[in-house]
């Protein structure tokens, strides 16, 4: 009973010590060769937010066109918006997303077990080959502004993502995180449009860049290949792609741009290699 007791105890030390500031403070110092540092909020961009719109906007696109389930959807969109697709919309099958994104992006990715010891799950390029430079996955989840609670949320969850100016992530796929995310989706549905995607708290995500969350922290051993970014959607970000944006807010508000975090390449990533971001950001 002892031992079990204080296994327990390990696992939720282990999902909470992310957030013990102390904890963190004492292992920067000992990783000091993986700390990723910028000298303001500004610069914390790998890649312009323009080009990660556009790798978003070419694959949301190729998945919509895609997917024989959405043309009635298409179908009651405007003419000059259902021209984007009319070439791409098959007639009898559809490919998988996985297939959209290596035909669109030129890899594929997909989850699977980490190679380092007691990791759990990660993500690999599974198909293709990543460009420096390329958005390579999503952070998905409930985006929550610093003042909102999340304190039940957070217990015993591991997927809480800090932005640097402290708003909070949960891409927890289970229990009271997928209910919120679940909930807050639906408060924002537009008519037949959905204003995000929940399919990520599933097995079969509909958008196969939702996957960040899974991504493992580097070590001085596996440098890191990918970084986070955070990314503002944009007001001329298509309103039918939002359906494929694995992000909700926590609270609707419409003068406040939704946020996203992405995964950015640092380097070229060829087939077969796992992914490695850095948890810890240093502003000075």
């Amino acid at each position: 009973m002892i031992r079990g007791a204080i296994k327990t105890l390990e696992a939720k030390w282990k999902s909470y010590r992310h957030r013990f500031v102390p904890w963190i403070a004492v292992n920067l110092r000992k990783n000091e060769r993986t700390l990723r540092q910028v000298t303001a909020r500004s610069e914390d961009k790998t890649v312009p937010d323009v080009e990660v719109s556009a790798s978003l906007v070419k694959l949301f696109t190729a998945l919509l066109g895609n997917d024989l389930s959405k043309r009635e959807v298409l179908n009651l969109l405007p003419t000059s918006v259902q021209s984007r697709y009319a070439q791409n919309v098959p007639k009898t099958q559809t490919d998988s997303p996985g297939e959209v994104m290596l035909d669109a992006l030129g890899f594929r990715i997909h989850r699977g077990p980490s190679s380092l010891p007691s990791a759990g799950t990660s993500v690999f390029v599974t198909h293709g080959s990543v460009t420096k430079g390329a958005t390579v996955a999503m952070y998905p989840g409930t985006v929550y502004q610093e003042y909102e609670p999340i304190l039940l949320q957070s217990i015993g969850n591991p997927f809480v993502f800090r932005c640097i100016d402290r708003v909070l992530i949960d891409g927890n796929d289970k229990g009271i995180s997928k209910i919120v995310y679940r909930s807050c989706s639906g408060r924002d549905q537009m008519g037949p449009l959905a204003m995000c995607d929940v399919s990520w708290l599933t097995d079969r995500p509909e958008n196969p860049l939702a996957v960040g969350q899974y991504v493992n922290n580097c070590s001085n051993e596996r440098a890191a290949n990918v970084c986070y970014q955070e990314f503002d959607v944009p007001e001329d970000f298509p309103l039918e792609l939002h359906q494929y944006l694995p992000n909700v807010s926590y609270r609707h508000d419409t003068k406040r741009p939704l946020r996203c975090v992405v995964l950015v390449s640092l380097r070229d990533i060829h087939c077969g290699e796992e992914l490695f971001s850095n948890y810890y950001t240093i502003v000075h």
